[in-house]
């Protein structure tokens, strides 16, 4: 599975989107490897128009959901106090995502830094879709 990041799904939803991100999204859809938590629904449905949030909760009753509790986010308390040890300042929700994907075995899809920033540290695996958005599987990361 690949955790979808709330970058994608809003370069998904422009106009002007990434035609690259586009592509790469579907190809996950088409093979039903993405999956999506709480704080990335959260954060695609809170920045949605009122006319579209219907439809968009639609595409998230339909995935995969990774579930957290309280360990996770201790586990995330730490990772986010190790990046800063290390430099890295990214916003803790991103640190949040980060953490259930790693917790879970996900592959991350992201087009947000941050999520490059703290790969190296954290150990994350991120995915990159291959030619015209296939899904590549790479279950060796683990």
């Amino acid at each position: 599975m690949v955790l979808v990041d709330t970058s994608v799904w809003i370069e998904m939803h422009r106009r002007d989107g990434s035609a690259d991100v586009k592509l790469g999204l579907q190809g996950l859809l088409d093979a039903y490897e993405a999956t999506i938590c709480g704080p990335v629904e959260m954060e695609f449905l809170g920045g949605a128009r009122p006319q579209e949030r219907e439809r968009l909760q639609a595409w998230c009753n339909i995935l995969p959901y990774l579930r957290n509790d309280q360990t996770l986010w201790r586990k995330t308390a730490l990772n986010f106090s190790l990046l800063r040890a290390k430099g890295v300042h990214s916003p803790w929700n991103d640190v949040l995502i980060a953490t259930l994907g790693k917790e879970a075995k996900c592959r991350i899809y992201a087009c947000d830094k941050h999520f490059e920033l703290m790969a190296p540290i954290l150990n994350l695996a991120l995915y990159k879709p291959g030619y015209l958005g296939m899904y590549l599987d790479d279950t060796e990361s683990f």
